[in-house]
Formats: C-alpha cells, structure tokens, sequence
C-alpha cells in the first residue's frame, strides 16, 4: 500500500523526526545549548510527515457509495454498471 501511494517520503520524514528526537535527548544530556533548534526542526519534520501520510486519505475520490480510490493517476475510474442510476 505505501508503494501504491508513495508515501515513502512521508515515511521517511517520520524517521528523520524521531532521530531529530533522539538526536535532542543526547544534545539535552550534554547541556548543548542549540538542542532546542534540533527539538523544533524534529518537530517540523514530524508534523509534515503526518500531513502528507493524511493528503491521500483526505482527497480520495469517490467511485461509488461504498468505494474510494486513493490513487486517482494509476486507476482508471471504475463505475459498476449494477449500482448506476441509468435509465
């Protein structure tokens, strides 16, 4: 599903915020003053990670009443001819 979507990228800025994190605890226990930039460039890094995991889901389109696509450049638009109101 992550390769459907590429979200890699959103997975890998969530990893280089929790390094950043660690990162800010080793630098927090030596007393290093410019921890708190670390901290926040952690926390930057976190939160546009967890946005761009959310993009896909929240601008799916809609195929029908109980389908979604995610991937609207991959997939054509699938209409079940059952469940159409044609008349």
């Amino acid at each position: 599903m992550i390769k459907v979507l590429k979200l890699q990228k959103a997975v890998f800025l969530i990893i280089l915020g929790i390094v950043g994190l660690i990162a800010f605890k080793i630098m927090e226990a030596d007393k290093i003053e410019s921890a708190i930039y670390v901290l926040k460039f952690s926390g930057i890094l976190l939160l546009v990670g967890s946005v761009w995991l959310l993009y896909p889901i929240m601008f799916a389109k809609k195929v029908n009443e109980e389908e979604v696509q995610l991937d609207s450049d991959k997939h054509e638009e699938i209409i079940d001819p059952l469940t159409t109101d044609q008349p």
